[in-house]
């Protein structure tokens, strides 16, 4: 293949790729807007503690369809647990919630069929509640008496509402998953446009030593749920077995090297080894099922169909509109993370009347660690204003004699580190 050919090919599977996606995306960040809007995380962390059962079976129940990659479960979840959550349930949380979302279950749907679409939320389901459960078991004589504390909340009108569901759904939450939704359309095009069809099945590699090889590769790396779905699609149709696609599926976004890290020094080594051994048995487990209990053609037939060479067969035009309209909300997402920072920095520094201090807090990724650091420094008395400035890494504080140890205290609790 020259290179010419290569590059018509590569352009014309990513458009395929982000046309088959793309509407089901819309509706998906539509609907993680409403959650966002209508089901705030305050409202929900309540139900993170008390008996083992219930609250691991809660807190997954939650996390299922909450749009959160693995970047962003790690500081809401580090919150829930700073706030009161038990260890049981906070892991149940943080192994439920970022192998799925309400945009990915879609998503999965328009690239892979109904039968992924349904087994990647009861896979989530499963390994959450098993994980919280054991954590609960083994981490029993740890526990500190914590209660939640209560929080006044800001009443909305339904018009607020509808408007946080936009701005959450097509700016914030696209501005914290469109690096990684980008890199996977573009790697699952470059494999597409490369390797040829069974080029998995030529390798002569059993469905079991597949599984493993992704499984290594899978843990330490990191792509979200959604960037996840166009590079298990298209390795299927390369002759990848079904169920070690769906190992990708399940543990690429559930784990990466921050997020191991950071789980072992806010919740403890026994926790991490809990969180991790479930995401690694459970991954194998539902693979298996997968290639050797349920029929093949249930997750072999629609990539195939969806994502095959087939000259002559075209997009739809509401494909192409809804690939348009996604492209030009990442676009706008960059513009929009770029412009708010020097926006804030301007606001606060012609207010003059506090104390004001900026320090820098390694470890922030997205809007996620942005509006947990803010919230938890703004609960302390000394602070009025907390503003964090995710490009700069660093977080503007203003208020009245400012204790910078007990700020740094609080930073470094939520799992972050305050230089």
């Amino acid at each position: 293949m020259d290179i010419l050919e290569f590059i018509t090919t590569f352009l014309n599977d990513f458009v395929k790729i982000l046309g088959e996606m793309s509407p089901f995306l819309l509706l998906g960040f539509f609907f993680a807007g409403l959650l966002y809007a209508f089901i705030p995380q305050r409202k929900i962390e309540k139900y993170f503690n008390g008996k083992p059962f219930k609250s691991s079976v809660l807190a997954s129940l939650f996390g299922v369809p909450l749009p959160l990659c693995s970047c962003g479960v790690i500081p809401t979840g580090t919150a829930f647990y700073k706030n009161g959550a038990s260890k049981g349930g906070t892991v149940s949380f943080l192994i439920s919630t970022p192998q799925t979302g309400v945009d990915s279950i879609l998503a999965t749907f328009s690239l892979m069929g109904l039968p992924f679409a349904i087994i990647r939320p009861l896979a989530a389901l499963v390994t959450g509640i098993t994980g919280g459960m054991i954590t609960s078991a083994i981490t029993k004589n740890e526990y500190d008496s914590k209660s939640f504390e209560e929080q006044t909340e800001e009443k909305k009108s339904f018009p607020q509402k509808l408007k946080d569901t936009f701005r959450y759904g097509f700016v914030e939450f696209i501005q914290d998953i469109s690096k990684w939704l980008v890199i996977g359309l573009v790697l699952a095009a470059i494999i597409s446009a490369l390797i040829p069809n069974e080029f998995f099945e030529l390798l002569n590699m059993s469905p079991i030593v597949q599984m493993l090889l992704i499984l290594v590769v899978s843990i330490p790396l990191y792509i979200c749920a959604t960037g996840s779905i166009p590079l298990a699609a298209i390795l299927i149709l390369k002759g990848m077995s079904p169920g070690a696609a769906f190992v990708l599926l399940m543990a690429g976004p559930a784990t990466n090297a921050a997020t191991i890290a950071m789980i072992g020094k806010v919740l403890g080594k026994k926790s991490l080894l809990t969180y991790l051994g479930v995401i690694i048995i459970g991954a194998l487990g539902f693979g298996l099922i997968i290639d050797y209990a349920l029929p093949l053609a249930w997750f072999t037939q629609i990539p195939s169909e969806h994502l095959a060479h087939h000259h002559g067969q075209n997009i739809s035009w509401w494909q192409i509109s809804a690939g348009v309209i996604l492209v030009t909300l990442i676009i706008n997402g960059y513009i929009q993370q770029h412009l708010a920072p020097q926006q804030k920095t301007d606001e606060t520094t012609n207010n003059n009347t506090m104390e004001t201090k900026i320090i820098k807090v390694e470890g922030m990724t997205c809007n996620h660690c942005k509006a947990n650091v803010e919230s938890n420094l703004e609960k302390l008395d000394f602070i009025q204003s907390a503003k964090v400035n995710l490009k700069e890494r660093s977080v503007t504080l203003q208020g009245d004699n400012i204790v910078l140890e007990k700020v740094k205290e609080t930073v470094n609790s939520l799992g972050y580190k305050a230089v």
